[in-house]
């Protein structure tokens, strides 16, 4: 099965850290980031799309994707 998951958070280390663990385990980027203003919080957010591929599963809407 496939897998997507599109990341987001503030524009600080925290985001970095949560797009290396994605990395780390086994998650590729996909695309570029992303990078926009939310007027409501007045702060910048980063995106970041990762794909990951998982041999033997079929994929159901309940699945988490964060623990596959």
């Amino acid at each position: 099965m496939k897998l997507y998951r599109f990341l987001t958070g503030p524009d600080d280390a925290s985001f970095c850290h949560k797009v290396t663990a994605a990395l780390n385990q086994g998650w590729a980027l996909h695309g570029a980031p992303t990078y926009a203003f939310n007027a409501d919080t007045q702060h910048m957010q980063c995106g970041q799309a990762v794909v990951k591929e998982v041999e033997g599963k079929d994929y159901h809407p309940d699945i988490k994707l964060s623990e596959q």
